[in-house]
């Protein structure tokens, strides 16, 4: 009998299950950390095991040891989730590792928003990083770009014979040229190596083959090699995200929708023509995106430089998003480098990392990096928004009352009660903390003796 013949019986439910599926969690931040964790246990099958990885350390010191030098522990950050994504018809559940309040909030309020008013699309391009090579002195330019460009094709199968593995991956070496730049210390030439490193971020390969190369082109030039490393700013492995909303979904108290997604526009406009506002609004598209890498274990370092060299490609540092509006909706978009890996490094030595990736679906590298720059856009967006409406503290003093009433030694419900009066207050202090704690300890002592 064949496979279409079968009862439906056998074939139908996990189909079903399948399509239902999604990362519309209602309340889920009203749940405590356990029942969290068996919420997302209707997402991906947890075991108790996972379930224990992720809500304690997921690394040990043990392991640390391994991954770098002189260790002597692990230092933790806060592992959230960010919820009601849907990303080019898929669903996801992100996970971000962050410190600061209110990132995994916005992104998740206003992904909610989208998918009830709009739609999330990304598209990302082939992974390919780039190394160069530093030739000084060379004898004759002109010369040694020619010779170079003579030699190309051997040069190639050099940089390849340096990781069969990535070759036999359908990765590899794909081009090699040649830029002349004017420094203090006189002409210099660089070689660029073009390398499609498949599902990894490729640093450890692209650098391995331009080490390789370098004294070969050296003597083809007849030139001093100073250095031979891999480039951040990897403009031939750009992704783009864009997200379409409906305005009128964008009312405040004070606004209408259309008249805070103009004021959204504006905003943008002030970033894209001062560097003073750019840095403080690409800053607010990093918290989204550094959280995702961290999580997936990827060099968000790296990602950072690209991001912020390709802001200034222009010859000025401007905004990494764009907004207009096109009749009754808000267009945001973002194109930048993401160099993103998930196979290899950090995704076999860390068991969270591993642990995460699989909850996200084990998706392919360019699959991440799409994710990555949509959650980068979308909190970029929420941003925005606040700052044109409520302003940007209001929601993000909520939750830093919180942290300072807990820091000045308040815990569960009485720290609660502590941010609350000190939002009432408007003054949210740690002083002012610790007056309303041993006021509320004191009372508490009194109580029985009130009460005999």
């Amino acid at each position: 009998m064949d496979q279409q013949q079968k009862p439906k019986t056998k074939i139908e439910p996990p189909a079903d299950k399948k399509m239902q599926r999604t990362s519309r969690f209602p309340g889920f931040y009203n749940l405590d950390v356990w029942e969290r964790l068996d919420k997302l246990a209707d997402w991906y099958p947890l075991t108790t095991k996972e379930k224990w990885i992720l809500k304690n350390e997921t690394l040990t010191a043990e392991q640390a040891d391994v991954m770098v030098e002189n260790v002597i522990g692990v230092f933790g950050l806060p592992l959230g989730v960010a919820v009601n994504f849907r990303i080019n018809d898929k669903d996801y559940v992100i996970p971000m590792a962050v410190e600061e309040t209110s990132i995994v909030a916005a992104c998740s309020n206003l992904a909610k928003l989208i998918r009830e008013n709009g739609n999330l699309t990304a598209n990302a391009s082939h992974a390919v990083m780039e190394g160069q090579i530093q030739l000084v002195h060379p004898h004759d330019c002109d010369q040694a770009v020619k010779d170079i460009a003579e030699a190309k094709e051997r040069l190639l199968l050099l940089a390849n014979k340096q990781d069969r593995t990535l070759v036999n991956l359908g990765g590899g070496a794909r081009d090699l040229y040649t830029r002349r730049i004017e420094t203090e210390s006189g002409p210099m030439l660089i070689v660029h190596l073009a390398v499609d490193v498949v599902d990894a971020m490729g640093a450890n390969a692209v650098n391995t083959m331009v080490e390789t190369l370098g004294p070969v082109l050296g003597e083809i030039a007849k030139a001093e090699v100073i250095c031979q490393i891999i480039s951040n700013l990897c403009d031939k492995s750009l992704v783009k995200a864009r997200v379409e909303l409906n305005c009128a979904c964008l009312k405040s108290t004070t606004f209408d929708g259309h008249t805070v997604a103009d004021r959204m526009v504006k905003a943008y406009h002030f970033a894209d023509a001062d560097p003073y506002r750019a840095a403080t609004h690409n800053k607010g598209i990093m918290n989204g995106i550094d959280a995702v890498l961290i999580a997936t274990g990827n060099d968000w370092r790296a990602v950072e430089a690209g991001a912020h060299a390709y802001a200034a490609k222009t010859g000025r540092y401007r905004s990494l998003s764009k907004y207009r509006i096109e009749g009754d909706k808000l267009i945001g978009e973002i194109e930048l480098p993401m160099a993103v890996g998930v196979v290899g490094g950090v995704s076999k030595l860390h068991p969270g990392v591993g642990l995460l990736l699989r909850l996200m679906g084990m998706p392919s590298r360019r699959e991440l990096a799409e994710v990555v720059a949509t959650v980068g856009l979308v909190q970029n967006m929420a941003a925005l928004r606040a700052l044109v409406t409520e302003g940007i503290q209001e929601g993000h003093m909520t939750l830093h009352a919180r942290n300072v009433a807990y820091s000045a030694g308040a815990i569960g419900d009485m720290a609660i009660t502590i941010a609350n009066q000190m939002i009432q207050e408007g003054r949210i202090r740690f002083d002012r903390a610790r007056e309303i704690l041993k006021k509320m300890i004191a009372h508490k002592q009194d109580a029985p003796e009130n009460g005999q």
